[in-house]
């Protein structure tokens, strides 16, 4: 067996781990990186070409340093490498704004989502149904009380660019990767950690655990009675109007159409080289695991969500199905984050659950997490406070 040292093992590298190893090797910090398959890929939470991102994030306020931190970084790694990551098309909500309507657990979340953006001064524009149906005519059966939240600054990231740039940009500074590895024991080892695949044993005086979906087989308690995943569903659907849900044309959205959890979908704008407008959903109901979740779509649910959420709120998007992709989220009770040293084990940090909506804020998680690994920054204590693990 092999022995490889380091100064900070990353284990995942998803959005998460990704982010947490960029901002390792950019401060010169000996890292390896360590991932079950190949990414980026298509096996946890960390792909479908799109993914939303908001400024505004009615989930709560202690969110918001995150995102604005993440789009600082994520420009920044635009300008070093020349790639387009981030992509500003404007994020839309669509509901009636004094509805106890709920996005991730949290109610009233238009109501939140403009609240979070007066307290932060994130630039928005109000329109109410007149206005939403002259300036987007893609949308179908507004109500009376439907208005539309407007964020300019929102829009999406690409998320397989994403990750694959902040691995090659770390490796370049000078991190390794076990690609196509599997971890089969994390213990405290005299004063370092001692992690073991089946065919290395990596030596770290730290390790970051971002395995997603995988956490409670890395990890074990507290994170089985803590985190639950679940399997989402991604489609992209045919338009017979493409021009009209180009990212010009088209921001990303979220449709709040009743009170439940699971009475909204969202949108985005197909990217230049795309086809079809990827839609979804969110369903919080059934349990899966990442060995067994079943990946294949059937034709019954594309016609399902088609029917339910589709045919009645946009205009020419036909029920043909171009692909299909599932997708698993990382839960939390609350749909919070856990971002935490595990206790008796300081040598170890946690990121995850992620709890579907944690994309847009990885660039800044990752820093945040690397300063606290290498006690760069106290100052972040305070902004990973409200993600600690529940006492």
């Amino acid at each position: 067996m092999s022995t490889i040292r380091a100064d900070v093992a990353v284990i995942g590298l998803g959005a998460m781990g990704a982010a947490t190893l960029y901002q390792l090797a950019l401060r010169g910090v000996r890292a390896v990186g360590i991932d079950r398959y190949d990414p980026p890929h298509d096996r946890g939470s960390t792909h479908g070409e799109t993914r939303v991102t908001r400024q505004a994030v009615g989930e709560g306020e202690h969110f918001v340093p995150l995102v604005l931190r993440s789009h600082e970084i994520w420009r920044a790694l635009e300008r070093r490498t020349g790639q387009s990551l981030l992509v500003t098309c404007g994020e839309l909500l669509i509901g009636p704004e004094g509805s106890p309507a709920r996005l991730h657990h949290k109610p009233g979340f238009f109501r939140q989502t403009r609240a979070v953006a007066d307290r932060f001064g994130i630039p928005y524009e109000m329109l109410d149904r007149a206005a939403l149906a002259a300036r987007f005519p893609q949308f179908a059966r507004l109500a009376t009380d439907d208005v539309g939240f407007l964020e300019p600054g929102g829009g999406y990231l690409v998320p397989e660019r994403c990750v694959e740039t902040l691995l090659a940009e770390a490796r370049r500074l000078g991190a390794d990767l076990l690609v196509n590895t599997i971890v089969t024991g994390i213990e405290p080892a005299n004063g370092h950690v001692r992690i073991t695949t089946a065919t290395t044993e990596i030596h770290a005086d730290q390790a970051i655990v971002a395995a997603g979906a995988w956490t409670m087989a890395v990890l074990g308690p507290p994170f089985d009675r803590l985190l639950r995943v679940t399997r989402q569903v991604l489609y992209w659907f045919e338009t017979d109007a493409p021009s009209l849900y180009a990212p010009d044309m088209f921001p990303a959205f979220i449709r709040m159409t009743g009170a439940g959890d699971d009475d909204m979908f969202y949108g985005l704008p197909t990217p230049a080289g795309g086809a079809g407008i990827k839609l979804g959903t969110e369903q919080f109901t059934a349990v899966t695991d990442p060995e067994r979740v079943e990946r294949v779509v059937t034709a019954a649910e594309a016609r399902a969500f088609h029917a339910r959420h589709i045919a009645p709120f946009l205009h020419r998007v036909a029920p043909r199905l171009i692909r299909a992709k599932t997708c698993l989220y990382t839960e939390t009770a609350g749909a919070n984050f856990i971002i935490d040293r595990l206790p008796g084990n300081p040598r170890v940090q946690v990121i995850s659950a992620c709890s579907g909506h944690g994309f847009k804020h990885s660039a800044a998680i990752g820093e945040a997490v690397a300063a606290r690994a290498i006690g760069d920054r106290p100052e972040v204590e305070d902004l990973l406070r409200p993600f600690a693990l529940p006492s």
